[in-house]
């Protein structure tokens, strides 16, 4: 009798690991998940440690993103990328012939995936590569180039837990980001959400015209500022369009308003 197939999930959301285990386990219930991550960081040594047959890599995860991971992971275990971006990201896995699966989950789509993989691993397919004449360094820089920010383009939307539910916010949305321990609070005028992306990386994605850092852990959207008053010793204090929250402007950002 086989051993039974193995697979690791590396997604920064424990809620999506959630799903996609739930879902995996009805699809393909002889499947074992030996390892879940929040990101690829590890992953040569959870592959020396589990050497799983395959590995479901989100493409936008903190630290090691999926494609660098899956670099790492090469021709060891076949590689699901998971995305929730547009047509670009598609029509590369598609062009590529790489196996993928799209955020929010479609049981139809994963089924899909699951009997392709299915296919691959009874027929001994080669793992790290699968179309003919491509292999996966190649797709994977194919990958980067098309999911990279395209004429200076920024981060357009960001990814939320909210409930049982991901939610995807449109920065224009965000009245402003503030980090709470380790997470971000991402606060809309529906509410607030918490995301793990540090500030210091949101700085990085974010278009600098519209949001800015005005203190080491606020980023505020100046579309959303009402008003700037001088608040107690002598700091700054913004007032927000609808919402009653006051945020602080350290000395180091005063500058921004000098001319407002």
């Amino acid at each position: 009798m086989s051993a039974p197939p193995t697979a690791v999930i590396a997604d920064d959301e424990p809620l999506l690991r959630s799903q996609l285990r739930l879902r995996l386990s009805r699809l393909w219930p002889e499947l074992v998940v030996v390892h879940e991550m929040e990101n690829g960081r590890d992953i040569e040594q959870v592959i020396a440690a589990h050497r799983p047959r395959l590995c479901f890599l989100d493409i936008h995860m903190p630290g090691v993103n999926g494609l660098e991971a899956a670099r790492v992971v090469g021709k060891r275990a076949h590689v699901v990328f998971v995305t929730a971006f547009d047509q670009y990201a598609v029509e590369a896995f598609e062009q590529g012939a790489i196996d993928y699966v799209l955020k929010p989950f479609n049981e139809e789509r994963l089924a899909t995936t699951v009997e392709r993989l299915k296919e691959r691993l009874a027929g001994g397919a080669e793992a790290g590569g699968t179309a003919a004449n491509s292999p996966m360094e190649d797709l994977i820089e194919q990958l980067a180039s098309r999911l990279a920010p395209r004429n200076g383009e920024h981060l357009r939307w960001i990814k939320a837990s909210v409930g049982q539910s991901v939610r995807l916010i449109p920065v224009e949305e965000v009245l402003f980001f503030q980090s709470d321990e380790k997470y971000t609070r991402v606060v809309t005028a529906e509410g607030e959400t918490l995301i793990r992306k540090p500030i210091k990386e949101l700085l990085d994605e974010l278009d600098p015209e519209r949001f800015w850092q005005v203190h080491r852990a606020t980023i505020v959207n100046v579309d959303a500022i009402a008003s700037v008053r001088r608040g107690l010793k002598d700091q700054a204090e913004i007032a927000l369009k609808g919402h009653r929250e006051t945020l602080i402007v350290s000395r180091n950002f005063t500058h921004l308003f000098k001319q407002m």
